[in-house]
């Protein structure tokens, strides 16, 4: 296993990113410590007394990166939204599209009431969040609307028929707007009051809070002092952490894309600023399906209007120097037929042969002169045209980590593309018409067989064999069909 050094780590919350060999995210956490988190995956006790999945993640690591946030909340909100960004391998929690929960106050009705949505829209409402913890939020709200007395019916237009069926008027946890006991300005007043709790100013509230959990203490009622201190805690958890996270994704964010992009040119001793970047990948498997992405990072944000994928047509593009070279072409040419502009800086993703393939072929098309460099993945160097040494970065550089979001997502679209070809071949392939062979199981055939032309050059029995759990009268009938369909392979070649 590889040595790292943690002596830069920083002893505060953020999130921690594991990478492969080949540059790969293979596991985002989030910490209170990153720096006690991550010494303790490299402790040598770890290689005995860990299951296997966490000695298979610990040999895999090749190198890491932090993020550090304000606290443990936004660290939690931050590795939801780079999970479901990379997918990595060894994550099983937060995969799914489930996001965090929002408060939204729609302020176009008579009455506004605190809802919680999932999904956070460009309309006229107003909102607030993400709450990494929903069952503290929603009883935040419970409370909000008790303690200003805002209606929770979900009518738009709340009358005397929601009136009928309505509680809260019963227990008076509601000023009754249904039955015309509130004006709508003094109704806005209260709403505003509770949406101060949200931006984290709650006021008077806490102090109310406070002096109502002392009396409840001093009367030995310590049910109701402990129900108050409860919600004096929600009322803190939701309050810091939302604006931390909001000042630091939008404030801090254009200061740190600026900043990238002035370490980029710095480091590498380009004439201007690389404000518009793009970076070329490949993806294929043993050649098939091979596919090239172009994404585009303008002012250090992903442009992703200016993205390309391409298909490999040339049936020569044997390896990914020649698919590189196929892409490259392609793009500038194209660019210089239709007279567009030209980046400030060509990334490639890859060693001295992918770089040297898209130098050569920026010359031929008459754009040599555009800066270019390749990022290799496994000590994430930066390979430079025309110098044998390269440049190794700090891990912690922002020039550096504009690069790497730049591979990650090139690989990520190239990838994405590439699956797509793969998902339409299955739905086209004549596996299909044989009954018993639904989508997962031709997709199991054709990844353990490679391709239907292999499938008829086997026996039944090989197939069956090749395929857990397939069967051999499935398997014979899957023999028959293709011959059939496409005639009878030899069972040998003649000699």
């Amino acid at each position: 296993m590889a040595r790292f050094s943690l002596q830069e780590t920083p002893n505060r919350p953020g999130v921690y990113i594991f990478r492969n060999a080949t540059g790969e995210v293979i596991y985002v956490g989030k910490a209170r410590s990153l720096r006690k988190r991550l010494a303790s995956y490299f402790q040598p006790s770890r290689q005995l007394r860990a299951d296997p999945k966490l000695r298979a993640l610990i040999h895999s690591i090749a190198s890491f990166e932090t993020i550090e946030v304000a606290s443990e909340a936004e660290a939690l909100l931050l590795e939801s939204r780079l999970i479901k960004q990379y997918d990595p391998r060894y994550n099983v929690e937060l995969r799914d599209d489930k996001r965090f929960l929002h408060v939204c106050v729609d302020p176009s009705e008579p009455f506004p009431r605190l809802t919680l949505v999932r999904l956070r829209k460009d309309d006229q409402r107003l909102y607030f969040g993400p709450f990494p913890r929903a069952g503290v939020l929603r009883q935040t709200v419970i409370f909000l609307n008790r303690h200003f007395g805002l209606r929770s019916c979900r009518v738009r237009h709340p009358d005397a028929t929601a009136r009928r069926h309505c509680m809260d008027a019963v227990i008076r946890h509601c000023v009754c707007p249904c039955s015309g006991e509130v004006t709508p300005e003094a109704y806005a007043e209260r709403l505003e009051q509770a949406l101060a709790v949200l931006r984290g100013q709650p006021g008077a509230v806490v102090e109310d809070l406070k002096a109502r959990m002392a009396k409840a203490a001093a009367a030995q009622q310590f049910e109701t002092a402990a129900e108050l201190r409860d919600i004096l805690e929600n009322l803190a958890s939701i309050g810091a952490p939302t604006r931390r996270f909001a000042r630091a994704t939008i404030e801090a964010r254009g200061r740190r894309r600026d900043d990238a992009v002035k370490a980029l040119q710095e480091a590498l001793d380009l004439p201007r600023p690389p404000a518009v970047i793009e970076c070329f990948d490949m993806s294929n498997i043993g050649g098939r399906l091979a596919v090239g992405s172009m994404v585009c990072f303008r002012d250090g944000r992903a442009a992703v209007s200016d993205y390309r994928r391409y298909r490999i047509r040339s049936e020569d593009a044997a390896d990914d120097t020649a698919m590189m070279a196929e892409v490259v072409t392609r793009r500038y040419t194209r660019l210089q037929r239709e007279q567009r502009p030209l980046p400030d800086l060509v990334v490639v993703d890859g060693g001295r042969g992918q770089l040297n393939a898209a130098q050569r072929v920026l010359a031929e098309v008459g754009v040599g002169h555009l800066p270019i460099i390749g990022l290799a993945k496994r000590l994430e160097e930066i390979v430079l045209p025309d110098r044998e040494d390269t440049v190794v970065l700090p891990r912690h550089h922002a020039g550096l980590q504009l690069l790497q979001a730049l591979r990650d997502e090139a690989h990520r679209f190239a990838l994405a593309y590439h699956r797509a070809l793969r998902r339409q071949r299955i739905a086209d392939s004549i596996l299909f018409e044989v009954e018993g062979v639904g989508k997962s199981r031709c997709a199991e055939l054709l990844r353990r067989l490679g391709s239907v032309r292999h499938i008829r050059q086997l026996s039944a029995a090989e197939i069956a064999e090749a395929v857990p759990g397939l069967g051999l009268i499935l398997a014979e009938r899957i023999r028959a069909h293709l011959e059939q369909r496409l005639g009878r392979e030899p069972d040998s070649p003649a000699e």
